[in-house]
């Protein structure tokens, strides 16, 4: 198969989507604080947006073989900002159980530290389809609660999914840094 020729400015649109994603985040926080009731439509399509950049930036990345050093680092980064900030919002507006604010927090941490001791010695992290999928539906869920009532229940049940799935991908990358590493 031949590889598809992109012009040079096109090669540019994933990290572009990425720091939009990143500018996106304070605009975010702004509309969730002026939030009633820890619900917020303005909120949530920001969140929305950012969601479906990230599942665009990285698809084109790949598909255009763009894929760089920047993206790598900085991709995964803006989803962790973005899903913290959400879930840490949600829980000040009561809308989020304080395990569900320690364990998005204290899993992106534990990446973030575990990262920066594994990085030097030549371990890349490659996403795989589980933190893929984890992410994808931490999006869901967390974009759902942003949008809904305290007493609507479903959206937890797709955010408690995409938790599970997160921690188990965490582990996956864990170990796989472990060997790496050990070699």
């Amino acid at each position: 198969m031949a590889t598809r020729v992109v012009p040079a400015p096109l090669q540019q649109l994933p990290n572009a989507l990425t720091v939009a994603r990143l500018v996106l985040i304070p605009i975010f926080v702004a509309l969730m604080l002026r939030a009633e009731g820890g619900h917020s439509w303005p909120a949530g399509i920001v969140f929305g947006v950012a969601g479906v950049t990230d599942q665009i930036d990285g698809y084109l990345a790949r598909r255009w073989r763009v894929e760089s050093d920047f993206g790598r680092i900085f991709d995964p980064l803006a989803d962790r900002l973005m899903i913290d900030a959400a879930v840490i919002l949600l829980y000040v507006a009561d809308h989020m159980p304080l395990v569900g604010l320690v364990v998005v927090v204290g899993r992106d941490l534990l990446l973030l530290a575990g990262w920066q001791a594994v990085a030097p010695e030549g371990y890349e992290l490659n996403v795989n389809v589980l933190g893929k999928a984890a992410t994808w539906l931490l999006y869901a869920g967390t974009g759902f609660l942003l949008v809904t009532h305290r007493a609507t229940h479903w959206p937890y049940w797709i955010f408690w999914t995409g938790l599970v799935l997160a921690v188990f991908a965490a582990l996956v990358y864990a170990v796989g840094a472990w060997k790496d590493v050990r070699r």
